[in-house]
């Protein structure tokens, strides 16, 4: 065979076993074939190859292979190829990464009578693969340890308790999507006996929305010791928001003031989904307008009240329980939430976990969780408690 016959040979060789062509082996490498670039107990034969070969296959998915360059002398091929391919199964102990890779390489192959009778590398394509995956394992457990660090920090943000009130029933569920996330509630116990309720939710979703998460909170807890106006609340906390909030970032947010005595609820919303409120004669929702925060600037909040008697109940939630879909990609949507909620009259801890089992019914066995999900409930006693 010619030079170019050579060079022929081993491109179609290389881009045949890039595309998973096993067959190409038996085809056109020689039965005496000898393997000069072994990893540790490999074999050299021809059929030790081969089984190298499919193993490597299964573990990574080749995207694209490109020959860059090749010179031909005698016998002798040499071959420069980069290669992309996804890590999507188990590797000598390593886990799979799921991320596209590239690597590169040369090799050199000996003709012999239209076979290949050996192979060379420059380096050990897989031993030099290993070392990258050693890597990426230890960079994964590096960020997942400061992730769960993350998810402690985030933990401590929120209440650690909810607060006692004499004639109030109270209850919450925090389940972030990821490790860390951008929904937030919190109580806030403030100067006249007055109790502040607040729920958000940052745009996005990870460690971008849990910063931003964290910021408005602190923002929210200030401003609400020195304002009493739930509107004027988010009016500043807008204000401070939008100085540093990327253009593409905003938080969703209902601050409420509770006076338990009464039962009334003065409250504003900075583009949240509307509380839920079940009362004796049915089902509304709490409605208020405006702007989500750290969005414009120089924005006024309306302001709206309310009076919770004996029995009546609020659900305040994050848009991560309405927008979950199931199989059918159906939401689960606030008329269902609302149906939910007249349907099942008691209130407390038992509508939370009522509302979670219908969710896990209504997505599905195996439902991949996509957004993050709070609930809270306030709930007015019907019968008070003696002093």
């Amino acid at each position: 065979m010619s030079v170019e016959e050579n060079k022929v040979l081993i491109r179609h060789f290389l881009r045949e076993l890039a595309e998973g062509n096993l067959n190409v082996i038996d085809e056109l490498v020689a039965p005496d074939f000898v393997d000069h670039s072994l990893l540790p107990g490999q074999g050299s034969s021809r059929e030790e190859f081969k089984r190298s070969a499919a193993e490597i296959l299964s573990v990574f998915l080749v995207t694209s292979f490109v020959i860059e360059y090749q010179v031909a002398e005698g016998d002798m091929v040499v071959t420069r190829y980069l290669e992309r391919a996804v890590h999507q199964g188990e590797f000598m102990g390593r886990p799979p990464t799921g991320r596209e890779e590239t690597f590169t390489a040369i090799y050199v192959h000996r003709i012999a009578e239209g076979k290949i009778a050996e192979e060379w590398s420059e380096a050990n394509t897989l031993d030099v693969t290993l070392q990258h995956l050693e890597q990426e394992t230890r960079e994964r457990e590096r960020i997942d340890q400061e992730l769960r660090v993350a998810r402690g920090i985030q933990q401590a943000l929120l209440p650690n308790a909810l607060p006692n009130l004499e004639g109030w029933e109270l209850a919450r569920h925090y389940q972030p999507a990821r490790e860390v996330g951008g929904d937030f509630y919190d109580f806030l116990r403030l100067s006249d006996g007055h109790v502040g309720v607040i729920i958000g939710d940052a745009s996005g979703k990870g460690v971008p929305a849990a910063v931003l998460m964290a910021s408005t909170q602190s923002i929210l807890r200030a401003v609400a010791q020195s304002t009493s106006a739930p509107g004027q609340v988010l009016a500043e906390a807008n204000d401070v928001l939008c100085e540093y909030v990327p253009p593409n970032m905003f938080v969703t947010c209902f601050y409420g003031i509770l006076e338990p005595s009464s039962g009334r609820l003065h409250y504003a919303n900075a583009g949240h989904n509307l509380p839920c409120c079940r009362r004796s004669e049915g089902t509304d929702e709490l409605r208020a307008t405006g702007t989500p925060l750290g969005w414009l600037p120089n924005m006024d909040y309306e302001e709206k009240e309310t009076t919770l008697v004996p029995g009546d109940r609020v659900l305040f939630y994050s848009d991560g329980l309405i927008e979950a879909s199931n199989p059918s990609r159906e939401l689960f949507g606030t008329p269902r939430l609302r149906n939910l909620m007249t349907a099942h009259p008691t209130g407390g801890t038992s509508l939370v976990a009522f509302l979670l089992k219908e969710l896990e019914r209504f997505a599905g066995e195996g439902w991949e969780q996509e957004d993050d999900i709070t609930l809270v409930t306030l709930r007015r006693s019907e019968f008070r408690a003696r002093s």
